[in-house]
């Protein structure tokens, strides 16, 4: 599952104002129609940055991907299920 807080560069604790903020500065920074060099790398880039806030720029997706997140840290981290299935 891909990072969208690091995609848009902020912390998990960061504000919704914050996020906007964040997300309408690199869609101009990294939109393909204002970047010459590179487009495919911009396009890259923006769809990213889009899908990013599409996620965590939304109050209730945003919760729904903070639990899923944390609960996959947890199981990567030692957590997760430690009881049943007992031999």
């Amino acid at each position: 599952m891909k990072d969208y807080y690091h995609v848009l560069g902020v912390s998990r604790d960061a504000s919704p104002e914050d996020i906007k903020k964040t997300f309408r500065r690199l869609a101009l920074c990294y939109h393909p129609g204002r970047n010459s060099g590179n487009i495919k790398e911009a396009e890259d880039r923006f769809k990213g940055i889009n899908e990013a806030y599409e996620v965590i720029g939304n109050e209730k997706r945003r919760r729904q991907y903070d639990y899923l997140t944390s609960y996959r840290r947890g199981q990567t981290e030692g957590g997760g299920c430690e009881y049943g299935f007992h031999r």
